[in-house]
């Protein structure tokens, strides 16, 4: 049996107990500071999202996220509905990163001449070029190869493995920044405007 003065500390302790099983208050993500320094200078807000827009900006995110390669039915050069998704993801990317240039190398399947697969790679590489510039990348950005049948991606006779070989693949690379000389050069090249006096 309980005393009176058993009663009181049991309450206290019973209470006590129930207060500490109540979940803790949520935690305020940090503020982040757009002005604040890393030691390299100041680091404004546009800056944070350059880490996750900088990934974007490579040749491995073109191959894996927006898709290098298209597809085309057997001896067509026509752009299927699928393929168009693809080369509208890449004319967006191409617009977004317009420090890279593309060049779209048109395949074919093992059937038919050399002579005959390497036009036909030629119209299906042209093809996607122009696609690519009707939704606004600039032509001086791309360029066409065509290897015909000369690199399968899939080796062996049956329509499976010709299905895969019907393709265009567009592989983008980062343009060669401008000689120092070049850009030094760049202001006597309008005109002899330098910066002094601004």
């Amino acid at each position: 049996m309980m005393n009176a003065a058993t009663k009181p500390v049991l309450l206290a302790a019973l209470l006590g107990l129930a207060a500490c099983a109540q979940p803790a208050p949520p935690v305020a993500p940090p503020v982040v500071d757009p002005y604040a320094s890393t030691g390299g200078g100041a680091v404004f807000q546009g800056d944070l999202a350059g880490g996750i827009l900088g990934a974007e900006a490579t040749a491995q995110y073109f191959r894996g996220t927006i898709g290098d390669t298209v597809l085309f039915p057997a001896e067509q050069t026509t752009l299927t509905p699928e393929a168009r998704v693809i080369l509208a993801r890449q004319a967006a990317w191409l617009s977004r990163h317009a420090g890279f240039t593309a060049v779209v190398q048109g395949h074919a399947e093992e059937t038919g001449t050399r002579e005959y697969n390497l036009a036909l790679g030629a119209r299906r590489a042209s093809a996607v070029q122009e696609y690519l510039v009707a939704q606004g990348v600039a032509p001086g950005r791309i360029r066409t190869l065509s290897f015909g049948k000369e690199r399968p991606a899939a080796t062996c006779s049956d329509e499976g493995c010709y299905a895969q070989n019907r393709r265009a693949v567009t592989v983008v690379t980062e343009a060669a920044p401008a000689p120092v000389a070049a850009i030094a050069a760049a202001p006597a090249a309008v005109g002899g405007v330098t910066g002094a006096g601004l």
